[in-house]
């Protein structure tokens, strides 16, 4: 039986909580970030926060190299 993988795609882009739950980096902040308002560009560098089914979903494709 071959070993099962962590998915790499997954692991570059989201990081597990010690609770279980899925952080990742907010879209929209890569550039053009000159017209969007500070409030708003502020509000992005904090990381995004997924639970439930969706995190689920994450901490499968991530669970043999946790």
């Amino acid at each position: 039986m071959p070993k099962q993988k962590t998915h790499k795609g997954m692991a570059k882009r989201f990081k597990l909580t010690a609770t279980g739950k899925a952080k990742h980096r907010r879209a929209f902040r890569g550039h053009l970030l000159s017209h969007k308002s500070g409030k708003r560009v502020r509000q992005l560098r904090q990381d995004g926060v997924l639970t439930g089914a969706e995190a689920a979903v994450i901490r499968e494709g991530l669970r043999p190299g946790r």
